[in-house]
């Protein structure tokens, strides 16, 4: 029995006792059937029972990943052998076995390696020494039928010792399995023979082919899960888990013939340090995934945000100094999976000089490489250090490899990547504090035109951390929501990539002011240090923009910055996220939005780069984050901010606007009888000509001619330019029109991500609602007739909104792991007319629809809505007032408003939890 499991052997699966208990009892059997019923009754209770000592085991030392992967494989072990046993003895008993009548039963795969997670597949190969016969065909039936009333998931293959010798040589998966084959139990010489035969006519020669299909193989994994590490990552297939490990094993046993990954630390393939680091990340790996499994109940691979939380309590990681204990543990999970990132390259590396792997290609193509500096020598068309020890005797020559990658073009060689990691002690105050460089670090970001490249790989060996240690506590920091697809550091490296390509004239067509506001020019090392350290302030316990700003204040100076960059770069951290947020969550059409984000602004270079890096920041939060909506509301914001900081305040008035407004719309409606134009242009007040498009404003003029006192009109239409679609309703006014427009749309499933309503002097309500489908986009033209069918049918009373949404609305479970707390905000600076309430809150369908009739039964009139989405939260912004024009400035009133809507949040929340 062994004795290193993570409970004692005997107390999983007393294999004596229960082969005594189960013959005892299967004696009496007369029918085949009774024998299984009586055997899959009492496996059934030794493996819950084994299960659960293992469980229990495991909760008290959640760590300890290795004895509890090897305590599920003996218990299978334990559970196969018994039904062999069964079937051999008691079943099909054959009291002359012939020597073709042999039969052993082996494990293969994960299983065969002794591994198994609580719901692994159970791999098993029957193995007979020629054609199979008609007993052993009687005693594999026996055994899976015993196996899978057991609900054990069985993979299994019955073959030939030739069998398996021809399907290797056919097919890399079966040969991957073949080179992890474990003797269970029956006729061991039959499994000893097999295994010389696969080492000696299948395996000897083939090594490199070997190589290559498992790398090709790891390649197409990695481009399907996704290269970077995403904040959902799977476990077992995504870069850096538990499969790229096991290439690792499956490479080293086919070219070293060796089980034992310490035999890579005896040939110099590892160190020792970078063993233990790999022997770390893999306990680790192993230990999340059977958390994983036993928390979900069944065999799921992928750490979806509700199975986080679930894990990281029960691998013990608790709320620390502001971040939530499952922050800290995907922190935790990246730095591992980065750790077997780098192992891979080194380990494959050290293939390439040993011959074993392909060249790249590029080598193939190019017999001469580049001229490199002295110093560095081209091995495998990869940047190599010629001497160690005369690299390490400069200190600077850490930071100059990275520059003479970028110089050359070349990828670094990784024996190059762990000297570096070996000595980033070396990276010290002494180091930090030297102009020389300090300007190989900026010239990194600045100068070579591929800042990404050298940055990614300098993240990961530990220079950037080393060199500014500020960064250190970001790296791999994960930040807990649905709208950050990447690791704080991996973000930032994104941003900075953005950057990049803008400055390189890529993204013209899609990003016009930003391309144009670098190609006349900004302070560049202002604005790639500003994005480098813009986010080095999450994780505190306080505003990250606030942390960083402070730490800005010491780290760019450290960076050789002049005074005045350094104010910038501390302004810019300090104020991110204000483009962003005014652009998002305040009415852009306001010009007091304008001109107090001007105010805050000051001048037009702070505006400049501010608008930049707003919209690099945006870009590298995920993929789909950044659309037309958002590009179009930052480029009006610029526009706008930068005439008031070119002309004075005064070109934002009001009048100003109202005038120019107007003489657009007389230019539409030339053909327009004199008599209704004046009619049009006197109807509507102040604020209608200030917060809408010429567009709308003609389509508004169309839907109110002749309009009736019962009549609903209708205008769909896309509008392309904000990856919308814009709907205008024009209907008599009366209290709650908003609320009912906005329950209208909710209904068709429709996401608003702005709103605005205005009343007309002789009554009626013009409303202007943007919106987009459940995937983030505009309706397309055939969904629009259904879509005002609906729109119509629900303002007609034909359909009640509250029941609609009801049967609509359901959180996704992993959308339930997330903490969003509510805030509600009154601010009466922020517009001259108008009370700003701002909610913030975990976003649900309808939610627009229920504080908006809130409002509305409690007499707030709703002049606008301006919705901004950040994953799973969501901020609703109304521009308000009371029933007689004013705003509301006394506490109490805002009191009960809050009240109020605090308990429509709540019990709309709880109509969906219940629903």
């Amino acid at each position: 029995m062994p004795d290193d499991l993570i409970a004692p052997a005997s107390e999983i699966f007393d294999l004596p006792a229960l082969r005594a208990e189960l013959f005892t009892q299967v004696a009496e059997a007369e029918t085949e059937a009774q024998v299984r019923a009586i055997a899959v009754k009492l496996l059934s209770e030794a493996r819950d029972h084994g299960r659960a000592v293992i469980a229990d085991a495991f909760a008290a030392k959640p760590r300890a990943a290795f004895p509890t992967t090897e305590a599920y494989a003996w218990l299978t072990d334990g559970i196969v052998r018994l039904v062999f046993e069964l079937a051999t003895v008691r079943l099909h008993p054959l009291n002359t076995p012939t020597e073709g009548e042999r039969l052993t039963v082996m494990a293969v795969g994960g299983y065969g390696r002794g591994e198994m997670a609580p719901d692994s597949d159970v791999d098993l190969l029957f193995l007979t020494p020629w054609k199979i016969t008609p007993w052993a065909e009687s005693v594999i039936e026996s055994m899976l039928y015993v196996l899978w009333d057991l609900k054990l998931k069985v993979g299994h293959a019955s073959r030939t010792v030739k069998d398996c010798l021809r399907l290797g040589g056919e097919d890399f998966t079966i040969r991957t399995a073949m080179l992890e084959t474990r003797f269970i139990i029956g006729h061991e010489p039959l499994a000893r023979e097999l295994e010389t035969r696969l080492w000696e006519d299948l395996f000897k020669g083939s090594e490199r082919a070997f190589v290559a299909a498992k790398l090709e193989e790891r390649g197409n994994r990695h481009r399907k899960q996704g290269l970077r590490y995403v904040v959902e990552p799977n476990v077992k297939e995504g870069k850096g888990g538990l499969r790229d490990l096991q290439s690792l094993y499956w490479i080293t046993k086919y070219i070293h013939h060796t089980d034992d990954a310490e035999e890579l630390v005896r040939i110099g393939v590892f160190r020792r340090e970078e063993y233990n680091l790999f022997m770390r990340a893999e306990e680790f790996l192993w230990a999340v995934r059977c958390h994983l499994h036993l928390a979900a109940g069944r065999a799921v691979e992928q750490l979806t945000f509700d199975m986080q939380v679930e894990v990281a309590e029960r691998m013990g990681y608790a709320d620390r100094a502001g971040r939530r204990g499952v922050e800290l543990f995907m922190q935790d999970y990246f730095r591992h999976a980065t750790a077997v990132g780098d192992l891979t390259r080194i380990f494959l590396t050290a293939l390439e000089s040993e011959h074993q792997k392909d060249a790249p290609l590029l080598l193939r193509l190019f017999k001469r490489g580049p001229q490199v500096k002295d110093g560095y020598e081209v091995v495998n068309n990869r940047l190599a250090i010629a001497d160690d020890e005369a690299f390490l005797a400069d200190k600077l020559n850490l930071l100059r490899y990275f520059e003479e990658g970028l110089r050359t073009g070349l990828l670094l060689h990784p024996h190059g990547m762990r000297l570096i990691k070996a000595n980033l002690h070396l990276i010290d105050d002494e180091l930090r504090g030297d102009k020389e460089a300090r300007r190989l670090f900026l010239d990194l970001l600045l100068k070579h035109g591929n800042p990404e490249r050298s940055l990614r790989r300098m993240n990961e060996l530990g220079v950037i951390g080393a060199f500014i240690p500020e960064f250190e506590p970001i790296v791999a920091m994960m930040q807990f929501n649905m709208y950050h697809a990447y690791t704080v550091d991996e973000h930032t490296i994104q941003c900075i990539a953005n950057l990049s390509e803008i400055e390189h004239g890529d993204l013209v067509e899609e990003l016009p002011v930003a391309s144009t506001i670098l190609q006349e020019g900004v302070n560049r090392k202002v604005l790639y240090v500003a994005l480098l350290l813009h986010d080095i302030g999450k994780g505190r316990d306080e505003d990250h923009s606030v942390v960083g700003a402070r730490i800005a204040r010491k780290v760019a100076p450290r960076l050789g910055l002049t005074k005045a960059e350094c104010a910038t770069v501390e302004w810019l951290v300090r104020y991110h996220l204000l483009m962003s947020d005014m652009a998002q969550k305040r009415d852009i059409a306001d010009p007091r939005t304008v001109r107090d984000f001007a105010k805050a602004v000051q001048t037009k270079e702070r505006l400049d780069l501010l608008t930049v890096l707003t919209v690099c920041d945006i870009r590298g939060v995920g993929p789909g984050v950044w659309n037309n909506w958002k590009a179009a509301l930052l480029r009006a914001l610029y526009r706008q901010t930068r005439r008031a900081l070119e002309d004075g305040m005064e070109a934002l008035n009001r009048e100003n606007r109202g005038a120019e407004a107007k003489k657009a719309l007389r230019e539409e409606l030339a053909d327009w009888d004199a008599k209704d134009l004046r009619a049009e242009t006197a109807r509507h007040y102040d604020p209608y000509w200030q917060g809408l498009h010429v567009t709308a404003h003609k389509v508004f003029a169309e839907l109110l001619r002749d309009i009736g006192d019962t009549e609903i009109r209708i205008d769909i239409h896309p509008d392309e330019d904000r990856d919308a679609t814009r709907v205008c309703f024009a209907l008599a006014d009366h209290p709650g029109i908003f609320a009912r427009l906005a329950g209208a749309l909710s209904l068709v499933g429709a996401n608003v991500v702005d709103a605005r309503t205005f009343t007309s002097k002789d009554g009626y309500a013009t409303a202007a609602f943007w919106i987009q489908d459940s995937e983030g986009s505009p309706y397309e033209e055939s969904r629009i007739p259904r879509l005002r069918d609906t729109i119509r049918k629900t303002l007609m009373g034909e359909v009640k909104p509250r029941e609609a949404i009801l049967s609509r609305g359901k959180l996704k479970k992993r959308e339930k792991a997330f903490n969003v707390p509510t805030s509600i905000a009154f601010d009466n600076e922020g517009s001259e007319i108008y009370t700003i309430i701002e909610v913030d809150t975990r976003d649900r369908p309808g939610l627009l629809y229920d504080l908006a009739r809130t409002l509305s039964e409690s007499n707030v009139y709703i002049s606008s809505a301006v919705i901004a989405t950040y994953g799973e939260q969501v901020v609703d912004t109304f521009y308000v007032k009371d029933m007689f024009g004013l705003k509301f400035y006394t506490p109490s009133k805002q009191k009960t408003l809050e009240r109020r809507l605090r308990a429509a949040m709540e019990d709309g929340a709880a109509r969906i939890a219940g629903n």
